[in-house]
C-alpha cells in the first residue's frame, strides 16, 4: 500500500483539560455575554422554542433575526468562532411564511419554524454553496436538496446556513487542523479560546455550543461527528448506517458516511433524528431496518438506566485502569446511582487502521467522481481534479493534500478491496456484538475519546457521546454510549437517563 496511507506522528489531542492562560481567563464564552447582549431564548430547547411560538411569544423571523445576529456578532468578529461557512439569504422569508402556516392553524411538525444549521458537505438545492469546505467545489449549487435535507423542509425546519467543516471531512492532509477548511477558515471553541474543536462537524458542534441554533446536522465517518460533541459539550448521535439516506452527501465511504443530529439535550437531538429520518426511495431499506415511521422522542425512556447492564473497557487507550481515568471515574457513578451495573470487558482491539485507510481512500477516489458527476457549474469532475486545483490555488496556510494525493495514487484490485472491507465490518462488528451477547449487556459505555467510538463507526453501529459538563478544574466530562444495529432508540434513551441522573 501507498506509505501516504500510514499513521501519523502520534500527537496528543487534548487531555480533556482547557489550558490555563491569561487570556483564558478573559473568555466569556458560550454566552459572549461581553460582545453580544444575551437573549433568553439563545439556549433554549426546541419544546420551549415551540411553546413560545405557540404563544405567540416569538415568531419564527424573530427566532431567525437573533441567530443571525449572533453569527454576525460571534462568528466573523468578537472570538471569531468560524462555526458558520455560510448563512442562508432566503432564511427570513422562509420563516415568514412559516409564521404564516403556523397562523392559520398548518403545523408541520416538532421543528415547524426552528433555525436549523447543515454541515457544508450536505447539498442542499438553493442559493448557498454545498463545497465540503473546499474552494474546489465552489460553483453553482447543488442542483437539489439532499434527501434528509428535503425531510427537513418538510418538517418545517428553516435552513439557516451551512456549517464549517474539516475540509474534505479532514481527509485532505494529515497536517491539516481539525475544523479548519480552505473555505471556512478554523474553527474555534466556544468554551475556551484554546480549546480542541476535534473533527470534521467541528462547525456544527460549536454553532450549537455557542447558542446560534438549537440543532444542526453533522456527519461521521469515524467519531467525526461524536467526537466535536464530546468537545463542545453537545449531544451527538451517529445513528446506524443506513438509518438516514445518504444522498447528497459529499462522500468519503458509502460504507461508513451517515448524517446525524447534534443538540444540547438528548431530546433535541431526537427531534432532528425524526425529522431526518427516511430513506429516498427507490433506495432499498437495509436488512432489519425500521420501515415505518419511528418517534424516537416519543419513545425516550427516562428510566433506562434502571435495571441497564453497561460493559466498558477495562483499560483506557494509553493502557490504565479504566476506573482510574478521571473522567470515567467522575461520570461512572451517576450511572450505579440510576440503577445501572457496570461490567469489565477486556477488549482485545484489533489493528484495522490500514483497512479503514485503505477502503476510505478508494472509496473517496470512485464514490467523489460518481457525485461530481451530478454537480454542475463547477471545475472539478474526479479527485485527480481536486489535487490539480489545489496545487494551482494553494491556501494561504500552505496546507498539503497528502491524504488527497494518496487515495489518487492507490491501486489494487476489487477483490483486494472486498477483502477489506469485509475484514474492517465484520471484525468491529464481531468486537462489539460478542461482548454484548456474552456479557448480557444493554450496551456498551466508553470515554468519549475510547476505542469504542470508531470500532462502532466501523461496524456501521450507533453511537451516543452525552455532554456530562465541566468541573472546576475544567476538565471536560461525556460518556459514550455504543451498542449493535438499530440500537438507535435504547441508546437515545440511556442518554436521555443518564442527563436527568445525578452523582
Amino acid at each position: 500500500m501507498n506509505n501516504l496511507l500510514q499513521k501519523p506522528p502520534i500527537s496528543v489531542i487534548g487531555n480533556y483539560f482547557p489550558p490555563n492562560s491569561a487570556a483564558q481567563s478573559d473568555f466569556d464564552g458560550p454566552v459572549f455575554a461581553s460582545i453580544i447582549e444575551p437573549d433568553s431564548n439563545d439556549f433554549a430547547t426546541i419544546a420551549e422554542l415551540q411553546a413560545l411560538l405557540a404563544e405567540a411569544e416569538v415568531t419564527s423571523v424573530d427566532l431567525v433575526t437573533r441567530a443571525l445576529a449572533r453569527i454576525a456578532a460571534l462568528n466573523q468578529q468578537g472570538p471569531q468562532l468560524r462555526a458558520v461557512i455560510e448563512t442562508n439569504p432566503d432564511a427570513l422569508t422562509i420563516a415568514e411564511a412559516l409564521d404564516a402556516e403556523r397562523a392559520s392553524g398548518e403545523l408541520r411538525g416538532r421543528l415547524h419554524g426552528i433555525p436549523v444549521l447543515i454541515k457544508d458537505n450536505i447539498d442542499s438545492g438553493d442559493s448557498m454553496q454545498t463545497s465540503a469546505g473546499s474552494l474546489a467545489l465552489v460553483g453553482e449549487p447543488a442542483p437539489a436538496d439532499a434527501y434528509l435535507v428535503q425531510r427537513l423542509r418538510a418538517a418545517g425546519a428553516i435552513i439557516l446556513g451551512k456549517a464549517n467543516t474539516s475540509e474534505w471531512m479532514g481527509f485532505r492532509d494529515w497536517m491539516t487542523p481539525m475544523g479548519w477548511s480552505g473555505r471556512g477558515g478554523q474553527t474555534q471553541s466556544a468554551l475556551g479560546e484554546e480549546l480542541a474543536v476535534f473533527g470534521s462537524s467541528a462547525g456544527s458542534a460549536v454553532a450549537v455550543s455557542a447558542g446560534f441554533v438549537a440543532a444542526a446536522v453533522g456527519t461521521e465517518t469515524n467519531g467525526s461527528l461524536v467526537g466535536p460533541a464530546f468537545f463542545s459539550q453537545v449531544v451527538g448521535l451517529r445513528p446506524t448506517l443506513g438509518l438516514l439516506s445518504a444522498s447528497g452527501l459529499v462522500p468519503l465511504t458509502s460504507r461508513q458516511d451517515t448524517a446525524g443530529p447534534m443538540a444540547r439535550t438528548v431530546t433535541d437531538a431526537a427531534t432532528l433524528l425524526d425529522a431526518m429520518f427516511g430513506l429516498d426511495m427507490p433506495t432499498p431499506a437495509p436488512e432489519g431496518a425500521p420501515t415505518e415511521m419511528i418517534d424516537y422522542t416519543g419513545g425516550l425512556d427516562a428510566t433506562a438506566l434502571e435495571g441497564a447492564r453497561l460493559g466498558y473497557p477495562s483499560l483506557t487507550p494509553s493502557g490504565t485502569p479504566m476506573l482510574e481515568d478521571p473522567v470515567f471515574a467522575a461520570v461512572a457513578p451517576r450511572l450505579e446511582n440510576a440503577g445501572a451495573t457496570l461490567v469489565p470487558i477486556d477488549f482485545v482491539f484489533p489493528d484495522l487502521f490500514q483497512a479503514q485507510m485503505a477502503v476510505i481512500s478508494f472509496d473517496l477516489k470512485r464514490e467523489l467522481a460518481q457525485y461530481l458527476g451530478k454537480r454542475t457549474g463547477i471545475e472539478v469532475r474526479t479527485l485527480a481534479d481536486v489535487i490539480a486545483f489545489n496545487e494551482t490555488n494553494p491556501v494561504p496556510e500552505e496546507y498539503g493534500q497528502a491524504l488527497l494525493v494518496g487515495a489518487e495514487a492507490l491501486e489494487f484490485d476489487e477483490e483486494l478491496y472486498t477483502s477489506l472491507a469485509n475484514q474492517l465490518r465484520n471484525q468491529s462488528q464481531a468486537l462489539i456484538d460478542d461482548a454484548l451477547v456474552e456479557h448480557e449487556l444493554t450496551a456498551l459505555v466508553d470515554l468519549p475519546m475510547g476505542r469504542l467510538v470508531g470500532y462502532g463507526a466501523q461496524a456501521g453501529y450507533p453511537g451516543l457521546t452525552v455532554p456530562a459538563g465541566i468541573d472546576d478544574t475544567g476538565m471536560l466530562k461525556a460518556l459514550h454510549f455504543s451498542g449493535s444495529r438499530w440500537s438507535d432508540q435504547t441508546l437515545l434513551s440511556l442518554g436521555h437517563a443518564f442527563e436527568q441522573s445525578e452523582a
